[in-house]
């Protein structure tokens, strides 16, 4: 009985001071991704697995319900625990990658993925991009009396070893996803606009010779070079496949189940998401799930905008820039404003390794938005 009260204490406690919207949004996108999981690629188990069962998508709820409950957790710690657990995770994250060229699983050309007995085909990087945010803002944030251009030389330094590593395995998009967030942290933590821009285009340079200059990145340059050339590369057709599905899906699309799109290719349920849900619910879902994203980010800003913790700024901005970087990424891929990234859509995209990393995500925002309890 004394239990059951604790339990019911401690939900009713969390239930009543998180920020409601902020955490319907997140229910309501995952929701979305499990429907669209349902719908699109259920047909895709039948057809590899010859049975009508619904693999994908039990796998893909068994994960949102995972993420879920790392979400509850997250958001339910104190701060001080919440930043303290996080910069442990950090280093424990930064390990597995570390991990990856070592017994990592090599897949059309790029090894990305670790294979361990406790998480099958899991990918390091989604758990090291929540956990490198809160290690930023905390060095950025920093109250010890020392040159704020320290911090920021160490910040950068911070995000090294995990650049360095995603740049081996080659995985130029998520590198570059943790450029961006360090440099949004940086930039909304008040430097100098004219050290901003030359340090950025220092870097910027440095990585685009390294790109073009190193044999271990040939596998990037042959996707940026196919971007350019329509006619070359099977990941510039993949492309070519997603734009035409959009384009038949017209507004309203062909209808649920009448897509093609998801037979004509193997990472359309994961990078290609966004174009099979166009093609058979049409643009006008697509907008609406922009507008969703939209909002979210308001919702968050809008705590932004209220708090007075530097440190907590800092950490919102970060993870939901995180956040809308990879959705923007994704869309743009998918409609060939960028090369092909492998980047997966958040919240909705199947794969355990983004849903796990974005519901860490989701938990630190909801943590640091919560109502102040006096």
């Amino acid at each position: 009985m004394l239990n059951d009260n604790l339990i019911y204490k401690f939900y009713y406690g969390w239930w009543k001071n998180i920020d409601k919207v902020i955490f319907l949004l997140i229910v309501f996108l995952f929701s979305l991704g499990l429907f669209f999981s349902l719908a699109s690629t259920s047909l895709i188990a039948s057809d590899r697995l010859e049975t009508n069962s619904y693999f994908f998508f039990f796998k893909h709820l068994a994960y949102v319900f995972i993420g879920i409950i790392i979400l509850i957790f997250f958001s339910s710690l104190s701060k001080k625990n919440l930043f303290r657990l996080s910069i442990i995770l950090f280093f424990v994250s930064l390990f597995f990658l570390f991990l990856v060229p070592i017994i990592g699983i090599e897949v059309k050309g790029a090894k990305r993925w670790l294979d361990l007995i406790f998480l099958p085909r899991f990918q390091p990087i989604e758990l090291v991009k929540p956990f490198t945010i809160i290690f930023l803002a905390t060095i950025l944030s920093s109250e010890k009396n020392v040159h704020v251009y320290f911090k920021y030389c160490l910040s950068f330094f911070a995000i090294v070893p995990a650049s360095f590593l995603l740049m081996m395995q080659p995985d130029i998009g998520q590198t570059l996803l943790i450029f961006l967030s360090w440099i949004t942290l940086v930039f909304i933590s008040g430097i100098s606009l004219s050290v901003f821009f030359t340090f950025f285009g220092i870097t910027l340079v440095s990585l685009v010779y390294m790109v073009f200059s190193i044999a271990k990145f040939e596998y990037i340059r042959n996707r940026i070079f196919s971007f350019f050339n329509p006619d070359t590369g099977t990941h510039n057709s993949q492309v070519a496949k997603s734009v035409d599905g959009i384009s038949s899906g017209g507004f309203f699309g062909k209808g649920i189940g009448e897509g093609t799109l998801k037979y004509k290719g193997s990472e359309t349920h994961t990078d290609f998401i966004i174009s099979v849900i166009s093609e058979e619910f049409g643009v006008v879902i697509i907008i609406l799930i922009l507008v969703i994203f939209l909002f979210f980010i308001y919702s968050v800003f809008k705590k932004v905008y209220l708090e007075e913790n530097e440190k907590i700024k800092l950490v919102l901005v970060g993870s939901i820039t995180l956040i809308v970087t990879q959705a923007l990424i994704h869309v743009g891929v998918n409609i060939r404003l960028f090369p092909t990234t492998g980047m997966t859509l958040p919240f909705l995209s199947y794969g355990g390794s983004s849903i796990l990393g974005v519901s860490i995500l989701s938990g630190i925002i909801l943590n640091l938005t919560r109502r102040k309890v006096n």
